[in-house]
């Protein structure tokens, strides 16, 4: 079978069967040899009998939620491409041959694009038309080397095979992005085609909200991408801290009518610590995230891994500490020279200061050092092959026993 038509539904019985007849009559028109597949999240409304005397196939899925419906009907899928869309009739299951037509040219996934095709009247509210979706896909390209216009158009096509392989894990409105990088990602053949977007055909307020499932999204975008959740914060913050740190221990700093002092001074070792643990963070992350398949390796995080070895790391932050070590020394000095008594602010924490950041620092470089080393042992994993040929293998240990047993006379 070359398609599938997957729509999830949850009590749909106002449009899922003008849904399924509308893609049944694109396939019959085309001549595809295909199916229609709704994969029910637990309707009330008669949605299921709607939609097989339409003409389509019902599989139930228990697991709640978009992507669980979606997931459970693309597993079901009899098709070598499976083309989705939200069973509300709000896109044109009519107009399927330019998502097939790319899909057999070789295409991985094939998006719709809603902004490109036209989007009636009233189809979208203005919250999403003009803040939610142009803002969601434009962190989406700019986190990720996507070209996608729109992100989370519900009308896409793919390979069965090809989304299968990706593990996808979401199971809620956030599956929709998740498609979309992880695909981007693997290195997948993306392409975009337009699409139109109509006005639903529900008496109901649709199942999407607005702010909880737009954060579910950007939430998404954020944790797939370490550079920009701790990395290029942390970079940022170590550079001001730096700047700002360095200039503040000769001596204060005025810019016009502004005075900057030792109160500066310790800010800027916070926002040194700070942006030096939130680019760990990135460095552990992308680790983590590799090691366990939710992202694809990095050859530059490889690479650092294993430019910044253990030892090397345990190297520097003793050179660290023994800075740290340095500056506390000079400061029992300055109080020395104080006849160990009232000491000036100003002047002993331009010592006191940069010497515990050095130290903090240090401990820090350590304890990723070894962090990182725990994140880089490899571990053993046995494939489908594998655990194949060893049940296989003990299999028939078990039966030459009992064969040997059986051959063995009796006293």
């Amino acid at each position: 079978m070359e398609l599938t038509v997957v729509m999830p539904c949850l009590n749909e019985a106002e449009t899922v069967e003008v849904c399924v007849r509308k893609a049944l009559a694109c396939m019959e028109e085309h001549g595809i040899e295909g199916e229609v597949l709704i994969a029910d999240n637990g309707s009330t409304d008669g949605s299921q009998q709607l939609a097989r005397d339409a003409g389509a196939r019902v599989v139930h899925v228990d697991a709640k939620g978009y992507g669980n419906a979606l997931m459970g009907g693309i597993r079901a899928a009899r098709g070598k491409y499976v083309i989705m869309g939200d069973a509300d009739d709000s896109y044109d299951f009519g107009a399927l041959m330019p998502f097939v037509e790319q899909l057999r040219d070789g295409a991985d996934l094939v998006m719709g694009n809603r902004f490109k095709g036209g989007i009636a009247p009233g189809a979208m509210p203005p919250l999403h038309r003009y803040l939610g979706n142009p803002v969601l896909s434009f962190v989406g390209r700019l986190f990720f080397p996507s070209k996608i216009a729109d992100f989370h158009c519900g009308l896409r096509g793919f390979r069965r095979d090809s989304i299968l392989n990706l593990g996808l894990q979401t199971g809620g409105m956030e599956f929709a992005s998740e498609m979309v990088v992880r695909s981007t990602l693997a290195g997948y053949d993306v392409r975009e085609v337009p699409t139109t977007l109509s006005p639903d055909g529900r008496s109901r307020p649709p199942h999407l909200r607005s702010w909880r499932d737009g954060w579910r999204h950007l939430r998404f975008l954020l944790l797939y991408s370490p550079k920009w959740l701790f990395f290029y914060p942390g970079i940022a913050l170590m550079m001001i801290g730096l700047v700002a740190g360095t200039a503040l221990t000769f001596g204060p700093v005025k810019i016009g009518q502004l005075a900057f002092d030792v109160d500066t001074l310790v800010g800027a070792s916070a926002a040194m610590v700070i942006g030096f643990q939130s680019a760990l963070f990135a460095l552990f992350t992308k680790v983590y995230a590799a090691e366990e398949g939710f992202l694809p390796e990095s050859r530059r995080v490889r690479k650092l891994i294993s430019m910044v070895t253990l030892e090397r790391g345990l190297v520097l932050g003793g050179l660290l500490a023994l800075a740290g070590l340095v500056g506390l020394v000079m400061s029992l000095v300055h109080w020395q020279v104080r006849s160990w008594g009232a000491l000036d602010p100003r002047e002993s924490l331009r010592i006191v200061v940069p010497a515990a950041t050095a130290l903090i620092m240090s401990f820090q470089t350590i304890f990723a050092s070894l962090f990182v080393s725990i994140l880089g042992i490899r571990r053993t994993r046995e494939s489908s092959v594998d655990v194949a040929a060893r049940a296989a293998e003990e299999a028939a240990e078990a039966l030459s026993r009992e064969e040997s047993a059986a051959a063995t006379p009796q006293v």
